[in-house]
């Protein structure tokens, strides 16, 4: 397994139909659809971008809503017969929470559509780890620290919280299903000098690889990159070490760096809005995560959990046509590398093309 297999920016090209209806601006599904489930958590980060202070993220979240099981299971029937290929369980809140999620995961997984999530871990056990090793194609755990303690500070949980979360971790990779395991870990100052001995722990309970991410700490580029600039020599002799641990089944991806100081947007088309959107626990559909509850973001309601109708709708098909991310977006855009990728594309002259 390759860094560029599983995390990549140009996997949108590996969709040539897709690609070609985006390029004739003719209608087409989503590919990925992230769907967060429910707003509730059983953790509380200090630097969850959907409750932080600081962060716009989540403005306008209700940490109790859910969405209700009959609209979600209409969700996931639509998604089947639109052809949509993959989905990911994320937060607003912690998604192994929804109980009948496993139901879900069989009605996406039994229709051909690849499921995964992003999660805490903290209930990654009986019928959930079912679920997702029976139909899961990835399960990504979200960590910041390596003992019980730091792990109960960082995230509001009692003390031995991350020995359970390490046991769940071991169980998993025991199942020798092909859904992979992996852990994106989250450095910021408390665990600058941690990197090296946290990848040795995940290692040890079999996960295939850990994604190093910084944390995001503010809606300005340049604070975030003066919170980073104090760490970042630490963090890179710390990712020098983490590296000696790479084996044929254990893999560092760095996406750690400097937060840029600007968050600006040259382009004035999103055009990752035509390969994946958001359904929220509230039941409105929003532009990406990066928007997610928020006014901004959110580009309709859905009725009565009617996917199929909602996206092929002319107000829909219209909001992302003229969302404008030069105008909308000045703040951190998961989808911005992917974006210059097609905004590239979109500008080659066709009858030039060939000349590769």
């Amino acid at each position: 397994m390759s860094e560029g297999s599983v995390y990549s920016a140009a996997k949108v090209f590996r969709h040539p139909d897709q690609v070609a209806s985006w390029l004739a601006e003719m209608p087409s599904a989503p590919l990925h659809i992230r769907i967060k489930p429910i707003n509730r958590c059983n953790h509380s980060c200090w630097y969850c971008a959907y409750r932080a202070d600081g962060l716009q993220l989540g403005d306008e979240m209700d940490e109790e809503a859910r969405l209700p099981v009959g609209t979600l299971r209409r969700i996931a029937t639509d998604l089947v017969s639109m052809g949509v290929k993959a989905v990911t369980f994320s937060g607003g809140g912690e998604p192994l929470l929804y109980r009948e999620l496993p139901e879900i995961i069989g009605i996406l997984g039994g229709g051909g559509v690849k499921v995964a999530t992003l999660t805490n871990g903290a209930n990654l056990k009986g019928r959930m780890a079912d679920a997702f090793a029976a139909h899961g194609a990835w399960v990504r755990v979200s960590v910041d620290a390596v003992t019980d303690d730091s792990y109960a500070r960082a995230r509001g949980v009692r003390p031995g919280a991350f020995t359970k979360l390490l046991e769940n971790m071991a169980d998993f990779t025991a199942r020798k299903s092909s859904c992979v395991l992996g852990v994106n870990l989250v450095i910021g100052a408390e665990n600058a000098g941690k990197v090296a001995e946290a990848c040795a722990i995940f290692r040890s309970v079999g996960v295939a690889h850990v994604k190093l991410s910084g944390v995001v700490v503010a809606n300005s580029g340049a604070e975030n990159a003066a919170y980073h600039l104090a760490i970042q020599d630490t963090v890179a002799a710390q990712i020098v070490e983490a590296r000696r641990l790479e084996t044929d089944s254990f893999r560092i991806v760095d996406h750690y760096h400097a937060l840029p100081e600007r968050f600006t947007k040259l382009y004035q088309s999103c055009s990752m809005l035509r390969f994946l959107t958001v359904i929220g626990a509230d039941g409105c559909v929003y532009t990406c995560q990066d928007k997610a509850y928020t006014d901004a973001g959110r580009i309709g309601e859905l009725d009565e959990g009617r996917f199929r109708d909602f996206w092929f709708s002319e107000r829909v098909q219209a909001f992302l046509s003229g969302f404008n991310p030069s105008v909308s977006c000045a703040h951190h855009c998961v989808s911005h590398t992917k974006n210059m990728l097609l905004d590239e594309v979109a500008r080659l002259n066709p009858e030039h093309a060939d000349f590769v």
